[in-house]
């Protein structure tokens, strides 16, 4: 009887010193671990999944700290926190491992392939933040205000649709009612407050330490940068890395256009882990 390498297998739960991460995975061949941004599940990356998985990889897609099924019962819910998630999977499951990051996750990973390069085949870094984006005193303080009580649950899957700017995934709405259930769990809320205080500063102090092949992906109507395009071009210039502008999308590129943005996923990936 042929197994099954589509379907992801149960759960799974990763030890770490405070608590748990949780991940899943499928698929079978050269290890992909994808990272979502904050606020989000792994499920960010359904339509990503079913493309890797078919193209010979196997898929991790995990939970950062107090979010979707793992624990929150951290001390620490910035980059470097997560990044070492990212470094400690990678290390369990066997890698190296090309990493997919998203906003908040693309920092982390970023940040997992300068601590261990042994570990990172390549980088797909997506509405990436690696430094903290030019902003008003104002704004932080107001976005704080919003993220900042018991209310910030309903404040963030409010502002979700925000990110979407053009073409909205068909199980939107499903998916946004997973994120408030998941946030409405003990002690997530306030994991995820104070996931809201990360800063990016850490990252982009080890950008030069960062030797993994790179690809970025930006929406070109990503709402949390004033010129996404810009920030792209930032990115690839410290990194080395490559650009891919999407049209439409805005800050989740990977399930907003994922026939646009999967085959370049599945090219990245098949080069890098030929080469490495």
């Amino acid at each position: 009887m042929t197994e099954d390498t589509t379907t992801p297998r149960p759960v799974q739960l990763l030890e770490r010193p405070e608590g748990r991460i949780a991940y899943d995975v499928a698929g079978s061949g050269p290890l992909v671990v994808c990272v979502p941004g904050m606020g989000e599940l792994r499920s960010s990356y359904r339509a990503t999944v079913p493309a890797l998985v078919a193209a010979g990889f196997s898929v991790v897609t995990m939970d950062l700290r107090g979010h979707g099924d793992s624990d929150a019962t951290f001390t620490g819910y910035d980059d470097v926190a997560a990044g070492g998630d990212v470094v400690a999977l990678v290390e369990h499951l066997g890698g190296p491992a090309v990493l997919l990051g998203n906003s908040m996750g693309a920092g982390a990973a970023a940040w997992a392939a300068a601590e261990r390069p042994d570990l990172v085949a390549g980088l797909v870094l997506l509405g990436a933040f690696l430094r903290n984006p030019p902003t008003s005193a104002l704004k932080t303080l107001a976005f704080r205000a919003l993220m900042g009580g018991p209310w910030a649950p309903r404040m963030w899957n409010a502002y979700l649709p925000s990110f979407y700017p053009g073409r909205r995934p068909e199980d939107f709405d499903a998916h946004r009612a997973e994120i408030l259930a998941s946030m409405r769990r003990p002690g997530h809320a306030a994991a995820f407050r104070r996931t809201t205080r990360t800063t990016h500063a850490p990252v982009e102090a080890r950008l030069d330490d960062v030797r993994a092949p790179v690809l970025v992906v930006m929406g070109e109507r990503d709402p949390d940068f004033a010129d996404p395009a810009a920030e792209a071009r930032w990115i690839a210039e410290r990194l080395h890395g490559e650009v891919l502008l999407v049209p439409g999308a805005g800050h989740y590129p990977q399930v907003e256009e994922p026939d646009a943005v999967n085959p370049a996923l599945v090219s990245f990936a098949r080069r890098v882990t030929a080469r490495a």
